[in-house]
């Protein structure tokens, strides 16, 4: 299932918009080390710290560029160049798809790039965030990517079998079988 924001800030723990932004802020040594670069829209502060604290539970280590003090201060064709490296760094690209990030140029323009360096290896995902009216609404071609959802343990998989409660990466439809990973064991995989 999609969440909507309301539901990612409750299961991930996220109370406080303005508190999560004062714990984003800081970029540690631990996040540094890249195994995760998270594409995002700089207004979606809360949908950040949340996706970012569930894959930080999973044991990853998430990259978000205005962390990075390397960083240049004003937006330029050098912010480009590193954002590129990190991306080719980094062993997974999630892109966090918000009503806002999907019109964000820098989102477009990352998604592309990660297309081209990550698709190839499996390492590339969408985690999906809908309105709280429940809309959500991608682009055709963000269809083509796996998504990162939560199941609550009431789902039933193609083989009778309920899907434990916890994050998955479910692969597009294309044979009417639903193809899904938990979370945790998609981060670590290396392809």
């Amino acid at each position: 299932m999609i969440l909507s924001r309301s539901e990612l800030a409750r299961l991930s723990g996220i109370r406080n918009v303005y508190e999560s932004y004062r714990q984003i802020r800081n970029f540690t040594a631990s996040s540094a080390d890249t195994n995760v670069f998270l594409s995002h829209k700089h207004s979606d502060k809360a949908e950040l710290q949340a996706v970012k604290k569930i894959l930080e539970d999973c044991g990853a280590r998430p990259y978000i560029d205005w962390q990075d003090p390397s960083m240049p201060s004003e937006t330029r064709a050098e912010t480009a160049l590193k954002i590129k490296q990190k991306i080719l760094s980094s062993n997974k690209f999630i892109f966090i798809a918000t009503s806002d990030s999907l019109i964000a140029p820098w989102c477009n323009w990352e998604i592309g790039f990660g297309d081209a360096t990550k698709s190839l290896k499996n390492s590339i995902a969408l985690f999906p965030v809908k309105e709280n009216n429940g809309i959500w609404k991608g682009n055709e071609y963000l269809q083509l990517y796996p998504t990162i959802e939560y199941e609550d343990g009431t789902t039933v998989d193609t083989g009778g079998a309920f899907i434990p409660k916890g994050y998955y990466v479910e692969y597009p439809d294309v044979n009417g079988k639903r193809d899904i990973l938990p979370l945790k064991e998609w981060l670590l995989r290396k392809y």
